[in-house]
């Protein structure tokens, strides 16, 4: 996250929104937090292997809103970082006007990872 310019001031306008930190959760348990490392190993391979064919990132279909979410390869990375470092993703600007032939699904990037992998391997034998 950006440095807060409104830090320690005490006419600060977000504080009458309340406190933030209180809504936080409960720490991250272990499991989640290798979870969330492995995501962010697999990210980085994703990325390696679809972002020189055009890809800009993953398309997420929201359950809340029912609309799906278009996240740009280091706006990923930074909410999952975010996610494993505070416990909690912040609110962030969506893509603007993106080009969803340009987005593929978490599925489809394993998929592809997945055959990228088994081709290379079926091709040193």
């Amino acid at each position: 996250m950006p440095p807060d310019p409104f830090a320690g001031d005490p006419e600060d306008p977000s504080m009458a929104l309340g406190d933030h930190d209180a809504e936080d959760g409960p720490p991250l348990g272990d499991e989640e937090r290798a979870e969330l490392l492995a995501d962010l190993t697999d990210l980085a391979v994703y990325q390696a292997l679809l972002e020189p064919r055009g890809v800009r990132g993953i398309v997420v279909d929201c359950a809340d809103c029912g609309e799906c979410h278009y996240h740009d390869w280091e706006l990923l990375r930074s909410s999952l970082s975010q996610l494993l470092h505070d416990g909690r993703m912040r609110p962030h600007e969506p893509a603007y006007d993106p080009d969803p032939g340009q987005y593929v699904t978490w599925e489809y990037c394993r998929g592809y990872a997945d055959g990228m992998t088994e081709s290379e391997s079926e091709s040193t034998l």
